[in-house]
């Protein structure tokens, strides 16, 4: 938790492709203050029940879930599903991929249209 309490942007190192990536809060810094506040004195962002390590990943991908389940969504959603959701989107309104680029991290313009599916769309649209 120490790692973002009080600050504007982390640092972190991408796990699949060790790729070191810079995550801005200011969108997101006062909900993700207030919530740092309410936690009890823990060392973690998402602690588990007990506090005592963080939740896994495996019951993080549960609670979206149940969140997806909540918002009436039965196909369920992921943290992948998302961020390609995302990347979808945002392209479709600001046809941005450079930008798409930065925000993922992809080393080309063409792995991100065909991480979002773009290539794949406008061929069939031909």
């Amino acid at each position: 938790m120490a790692d973002v309490r009080g600050k504007q942007k982390v640092v972190i190192r991408e796990g699949k492709t060790r790729k070191q990536r810079t995550i801005y809060l200011s969108n997101v810094y006062d909900e993700l203050a207030m919530y740092v506040e309410s936690l009890p004195d823990s060392s973690w962002l998402f602690p588990s029940r007990k506090g005592e390590n963080p939740i896994s990943r495996v019951q993080a991908y549960r609670q979206l879930i149940k969140a997806g389940d909540m918002a009436d969504i039965p196909e369920g959603i992921g943290t992948h599903t998302m961020r390609k959701t995302f990347g979808y989107w945002h392209y479709k309104q600001f046809k941005d991929v450079a930008e798409l680029q930065m925000i993922f991290n992809h080393s080309h313009p063409k792995v991100t249209l065909t991480y979002i599916g773009i290539l794949e769309e406008e061929v069939e649209t031909i």
